[in-house]
């Protein structure tokens, strides 16, 4: 029985070689780099103490280096598990949910019109390209010079020019043997009712041949050079060889850098794909002119686990972002997730190649952020949370998208990082106060406060129960205001960080944001002998972290607590930094004691167990907020000791 080799492809471009594969075979953990489709075994055809059988997801071959055994995925189950090829074809078409092609007459001959376009296609893009050197192609050179896109560029990507002319392609394509209803089928001719011959479709256009996966041309796009035509851009339309919704631009040229780099970046155009290959990034592809779709999707997946999609910086440059975050978050498996970049308002690869160089292109990638990160920052944009109620259909919204999520393991995960987020949310910059028990009734539960004692501290309500459960949840508060605390510190005065690095490095934080934070920062101190403030405060933000500084500076200020500030003095910021280490490892292991004596209370509710309680927890309150109420504390910064802090 004959497959049509469309049918095929289809197949090997949605199963993996190595899931095939691995059900007979254990990959080797030492050699086998999954991430990059880079799998060895040993040889399920031979028998061998070490792995020297190969498989690459990306070419969709194996090798044994033993016994020479080699194919594809339909010569692996043909080899090994004795099916004939219809069946290996049946099989795998199964797998990939795909119906099993009817091979009629009309079919193979639909094949064969395939397989003429290919080599039509061919000949319409050599065309293309010799006609941008001559004297008709002279404005199109004029644009890609000012485009600054070389005759090296231009030959790389096959860029050619369609003339101003009716009908010179057409005659062209005839001159070498190919019939008008190739020229029609292919999309390269128009036929209306008033024109039996056709017109050429494009016309005055600069041409960028589309390639699929093989390399073969199967359309092209082309740039109107005039100002006054409807569009701007035009691309060939459906055909038996192009599904614009399956296809991905420079996907055949990219795969290979993408393989070295383990990186794949998705723009939104030709041209920007040419742009950021200028830049250093010959790892880049594109959508033809639509949305992302799912199968264009699954072919980015297929290349990298986490591409990397770039956006221009307006506004419809963040809806086709959000969009294509709607369409990857069901699809989402453990290790495959996106990453986005942003470019800077009003700009598109190009532009920002252009007016501050291959740099500024460099950073806006080494800054894209997490698809988790995307999620919660729209829906932090576009919801107002000012009442409970909005608070409610926040966190509703919310985990409903994350509970769409099809795995169940990555769902999980979604759920709980949205969980600790919420937390961090609701509890950052609020009095702990506000949030503090009520007696019965509905009363709030409003105590005389102690001398001394700092109105953002939670009272002590008379229950058992109730003191229990607030000192707790004033714990945790406390603890995740101080780490805060201790990161600022930091950053403002990155030069005393190495006098506290184990100290530093070795603190238990409860809040996940600020642990990653304080991460990056052992990260870019570790390479620095001397660390500059501003210098670390870019680096943060180029990673994301922007609006988290924006945060940590506001609570400074809100809470004048004058010792974080960059202004303070070197000795200051020392003994500040140190006492809140010291405070915080107090307060992390009372918070385990307290955890401790409220097990066993529960186990034996006795006058021992219950006074234990009390007393680690009334240690645990005595912790809470006295940092830096050292004598002398301020005075190399020019403050008296009775000055609000």
């Amino acid at each position: 029985m004959r497959f049509p080799p469309t049918f095929l492809e289809q197949i090997r471009a949605r199963v993996n070689l190595s899931s095939v594969i691995g059900r007979h075979v254990q990959w080797d953990r030492r050699k086998t780099q999954a991430a990059k489709g880079d799998y060895w075994a040993c040889c399920p055809f031979h028998t061998e103490k070490s792995p020297s059988f190969h498989a690459d997801d990306r070419k969709g071959r194996y090798h044994c280096f033993g016994c020479k055994a080699s194919g594809d995925i339909f010569t692996f189950l043909v080899e090994k598990e004795g099916l004939n090829f219809p069946e290996a074809v049946e099989r795998l078409a199964s797998d990939a949910g795909l119906p099993m092609p009817v091979v009629s007459e009309a079919e193979v001959e639909r094949e064969k019109t395939r397989a003429n376009l290919y080599d039509v296609m061919e000949i319409a893009a050599k065309l293309f390209q010799a006609e941008l050197q001559t004297s008709h192609g002279a404005k199109a050179r004029g644009y890609l010079a000012d485009r600054d896109l070389s005759p090296a560029v231009q030959k790389d990507f096959g860029i050619g020019y369609a003339r101003d002319d009716r009908s010179w392609l057409r005659n062209e394509l005839a001159a070498k043997g190919v019939a008008l209803d190739q020229m029609i089928e292919a999309g390269l001719v128009v036929v209306k009712d008033d024109n039996a011959v056709g017109n050429d479709r494009f016309r005055d256009r600069v041409m960028f041949p589309i390639r699929d996966q093989r390399g073969r041309v199967i359309a092209f796009g082309g740039r109107a050079l005039r100002p006054d035509v409807p569009a701007k851009y035009l691309n060939s339309p459906e055909t038996p060889v192009f599904h614009k919704g399956e296809v991905l631009y420079n996907l055949d040229k990219a795969r290979g850098p993408a393989h070295q780099t383990n990186r794949l970046i998705a723009v939104e155009g030709y041209v920007d794909v040419i742009a950021m290959a200028r830049a250093g990034f010959a790892e880049t592809v594109a959508p033809l002119g639509t949305a992302l779709t799912e199968n264009q999707l699954g072919l980015l997946w297929r290349t990298v686990p986490e591409p990397i999609l770039c956006f221009d910086g307006d506004s419809a440059g963040l809806k086709a972002a959000y969009r294509a975050l709607d369409l990857a978050l069901p699809l989402l498996t453990p290790g495959h997730s996106l990453r986005f970049a942003f470019l800077p308002e009003g700009k598109d690869p190009d532009d920002l190649l252009r007016a501050e160089g291959p740099d500024a292109v460099k950073a806006v990638i080494a800054a894209a952020l997490p698809m988790a990160d995307v999620l919660w920052r729209r829906a932090l944009d576009e919801n107002d949370r000012a009442s409970p109620e909005r608070k409610a259909a926040f966190e509703r919204d919310l985990r409903a998208m994350a509970g769409g999520i099809k795995d169940e393991t990555v769902r999980r995960h979604y759920l709980d990082d949205l969980h600790q987020r919420f937390r961090e949310l609701w509890g950052q910059g609020r009095p702990a106060a506000s949030a503090g028990p009520r007696a019965a009734g509905g009363r709030a539960f409003q105590p005389r406060l102690k001398p001394g004692q700092r109105s953002w501290e939670v009272p002590q309500p008379a229950s058992p129960q109730l003191r229990a459960a607030a000192a707790a949840n004033t714990a945790m508060a406390a603890a995740e205001r101080r780490e805060r605390m201790i990161i600022l510190s930091a950053i403002n005065h990155p030069d005393i960080l190495h006098d506290f690095w184990d100290d530093f490095a070795g603190l238990d934080f409860t809040s996940r944001a600020l642990d990653s934070l304080r991460t990056l920062i052992l990260d870019v101190a570790s390479s620095e002998e001397a660390l500059d403030r501003a210098a670390l405060k870019t680096h943060l933000s180029s990673k994301g972290f922007g609006p988290d500084l924006d945060r940590l500076e506001d609570q400074a200020k809100r809470l004048n607590e004058w010792f974080l500030g960059p202004l303070a003095a070197p000795d200051d910021a020392r003994t500040g930094l140190r006492q809140m280490i010291a405070l915080h490892r107090k307060t992390v292991t009372l918070d385990r004691e307290l955890r401790a004596a409220e097990a066993a209370f529960a186990r034996d509710p006795s006058e021992d167990t219950q006074a234990a309680l009390f007393a680690v927890r009334d240690q645990l309150s005595s912790a809470l907020g006295s940092e830096a109420l050292i004598e002398g504390f301020g005075a190399a910064s020019g403050r008296g000791r009775g000055e609000a802090m």
